[in-house]
């Protein structure tokens, strides 16, 4: 069974998935905000292709370790998916410089300011993902 991460944003949410193995976190894409209702929309149609009810969610917590209004939003929208997919196992992942680490994975890359901006979420959601990944070896 794969398992999908969510990097819930405002604007967008990034989505990957894993490997059947659980090796590796590959990105998929990044979801154009418009209403949670086409959002989850698609996030049901994704589940179905990668055969999966399996989440990890990014939880942007302060540097401090504590929780914030973010969190608060993440821990909403994340309710929400699991009141429409009732199968769902969402596990938390603390994201803290998930996306700072995407951006500099992308520069590093030589990927260009507009070409950053339309896939960092969908990176940020690899880093999460690959982080739960590395703490079941």
């Amino acid at each position: 069974m794969r398992i999908m991460s969510l990097d819930v944003g405002d604007r967008t949410v990034g989505i990957a998935v894993s490997d059947e193995l659980l090796f590796t976190a590959q990105g998929v894409e990044t979801i154009r905000r418009k209403s949670y209702k086409n959002d989850l929309g698609r996030i049901k149609e994704l589940c179905r292709q990668f055969e999966t009810t399996k989440f990890v969610v990014g939880l942007p917590k302060n540097m401090n370790g504590t929780m914030g209004e973010r969190c608060e939003i993440v821990k909403q929208f994340a309710t929400k998916l699991k009141e429409d997919i009732p199968e769902a196992e969402i596990i938390f992942w603390d994201e803290r410089l998930s996306t700072v680490a995407a951006d500099r994975y992308l520069l590093e890359a030589d990927i260009s300011r507009a070409k950053r901006k339309k896939v960092i979420d969908k990176m940020a959601a690899v880093f999460i993902l690959q982080g739960y990944l590395d703490s079941l070896k």
